[in-house]
C-alpha cells in the first residue's frame, strides 16, 4: 500500500507543472482578450460600403489584376493603425488633441477641414451603403431607406453612453454577418485560387485601373480611423500601466482585425472577378451587382450580399460619427453632440440619394477623396509619433520613421500620379 500511494503521490507531482501551465496560458489568453475590440471598431472602416463600390469595380473591370493593391494597402493599414495606437497608449491622448496642441491655430484649421472632407466623404459611402442595403432587402424606396439608415445608427451611437465594450462586440457582431456573408460568395463563386494567389503578389497596374486603383487604396486605408484608434486604446490604457505591454497586446488586436478586413475585401474583389468579369459582365452600380448575383450564384448569394452590404453601412456609420467627433473637437476646440456631428456628416448622402445619382460611381469617388485626405493624417501622425519628448521611450525607432516615409510618399505619387493622368486627358 506504502508503494501503491507513493506512486500516486508522484503522479500528481508530475501533473502539477501540466495544470500550471494550462492555468498559466489560460490566463493569459484572457489577459490578451480583454485587450481584443478596438482595432476591431477601426476594422470596420476597411471594410465599408466604399470597399463594396471600389473591389466590385476592381473585380469586374480587371479580374484579379488588383488583388495585390488589397494586399499592400492592408500592410499599410497595419502599420499606421499600431503607430496610432501607439501615439495613444504612450501619450494618453488622441492624436487630434495632439495636433491642438503642438502645431499652430492655422495649421490646426487646415487639418481641420480636410479631416472634415474625409469625415463627410467616408459617411457619405457609409451612409449610402446603408440605405441600399435596406433598399435591396426590404425592397423600400431610396429615400426611406436613408432615414431608416439615420435612425438606427443613431440608436448605435447613443449606445456608446453605456461603454465601449458594449459598441465593440455590437459592430464585432456585424462583422462577422459581413465575414460569413463572403464566405458564402466565395464557395458560390467557385474563383480560380491560382490566379488568385499569382495576383495577390505580382503588380499590375495601368492608365484605365489607375483611378480603381487609387480608390482601393482610400477605401482600404482610411484617414478618420488614423485619429480614432488613438482614442479607443485609452480606456484599456487605464487597465495596465506597462505601456510596452499594453501595445504588444495592440498589436495583436491590429494583427487579427486587419487580415479579418484583407480576406473579406480580397473575398470582394475575387467574386465580382469569378462571377463578372469572367463572363464579360461589367458591373456599373451596386443594384445590377445585387440582381446579376441571383440569376449567377443563386439566390443566396444576393441575399449576402445585400446583408454584408447592410451590416458594413450601419457598423461603419457608427464609427465615422465617432471619429467625426473626436476631430472635430481636437483640432480647433469645438464640442458637438452625436446628433450635430451626425446631421452634418448625414446631410451630403441624404441629398445624393434625392437627386438620384449612381451610388456606386458616388462610393468609388469617395474613396478617392480620402486618398487625397490621407497624406494629411499620416504625416500628422509620423511627426508626432517621432518626438521623443511626447512619445518618452515609445519613440519610433530609425527602421519604422524610414517605413512611414516610404508609405507616406507611395499615396502622395499616386495621388499625383492620378492628378496627372486627370488633367492631361
Amino acid at each position: 500500500m506504502g508503494s501503491s500511494e507513493h506512486v500516486i503521490e508522484g503522479g500528481n507531482d508530475w501533473s502539477l507543472p501540466l495544470q500550471q501551465t494550462k492555468v498559466s496560458l489560460a490566463h493569459k489568453v484572457r489577459g490578451i482578450l480583454k485587450y481584443f475590440g478596438p482595432a476591431f471598431i477601426v476594422s470596420v472602416a476597411y471594410i465599408d460600403p466604399g470597399n463594396f463600390g471600389t473591389n466590385i469595380s476592381g473585380g469586374s473591370l480587371f479580374n484579379y489584376d488588383l488583388l495585390w493593391v488589397i494586399l499592400a494597402s492592408n500592410l499599410m493599414a497595419v502599420f499606421l493603425q499600431i503607430i496610432s495606437a501607439k501615439l495613444g497608449i504612450a501619450t494618453g491622448k488622441n492624436l487630434p488633441t495632439l495636433c491642438g496642441e503642438v502645431f499652430s491655430r492655422h495649421t490646426n484649421w487646415v487639418l481641420w477641414v480636410i479631416a472634415e472632407i474625409a469625415a463627410i466623404a467616408t459617411d457619405l459611402a457609409e451612409f449610402l451603403g446603408g440605405a441600399l442595403g435596406f433598399y435591396l432587402l426590404l425592397h423600400i424606396p431610396m429615400l426611406w431607406a436613408g432615414l431608416l439608415t439615420g435612425a438606427v445608427t443613431f440608436s448605435l451611437v447613443c449606445l456608446e453612453k453605456y461603454g465601449h465594450r458594449l459598441i465593440e462586440v455590437i459592430i464585432g457582431g456585424l462583422v462577422a454577418v459581413i465575414s460569413f456573408s463572403y464566405v458564402i460568395e466565395l464557395f458560390l463563386a467557385k474563383p480560380d485560387w491560382s490566379q488568385v494567389a499569382y495576383h495577390c503578389v505580382v503588380p499590375n497596374l495601368n492608365n484605365q485601373s489607375l483611378l480603381v486603383a487609387v480608390g482601393m487604396l482610400g477605401a482600404t486605408v482610411m484617414p478618420h480611423v488614423i485619429y480614432l484608434h488613438s482614442h479607443l486604446v485609452q480606456p484599456r490604457r487605464r487597465m495596465d500601466p506597462d505601456n510596452k505591454r499594453h501595445l504588444f497586446r495592440e498589436k495583436i488586436d491590429v494583427f487579427v482585425a486587419m487580415n479579418i478586413a484583407f480576406v473579406i475585401n480580397a473575398a470582394m474583389v475575387i467574386v465580382s472577378a469569378a462571377a463578372f468579369h469572367s463572363r464579360g459582365i461589367e458591373v456599373v452600380s451596386i443594384e445590377q451587382a445585387h440582381q446579376t448575383l441571383a440569376p449567377l450564384l443563386g439566390p443566396l448569394s444576393s441575399a449576402a450580399f445585400g446583408a454584408a452590404l447592410l451590416a458594413s453601412g450601419l457598423s461603419s456609420s457608427a464609427v465615422g460619427t465617432m471619429s467625426g467627433q473626436i476631430i472635430m473637437q481636437g483640432f480647433v476646440g469645438v464640442k458637438v453632440s452625436k446628433a450635430t456631428a451626425r446631421l452634418i456628416t448625414m446631410t451630403p448622402a441624404m441629398v445624393i440619394i434625392g437627386l438620384g445619382f449612381n451610388p456606386m460611381y458616388v462610393l468609388v469617388l469617395s474613396q478617392v477623396v480620402l486618398s487625397f485626405a490621407l497624406p494629411a493624417a499620416i504625416i500628422s501622425l509620423l511627426v508626432l509619433s517621432n518626438k521623443r519628448e511626447l512619445m518618452g521611450n515609445m519613440v519610433n525607432s530609425l527602421p519604422v520613421k524610414v517605413i512611414g516615409i516610404l508609405i507616406a510618399g507611395a499615396i502622395i505619387s499616386l495621388n499625383l500620379v492620378l492628378l496627372y493622368q486627370t488633367f492631361n486627358s
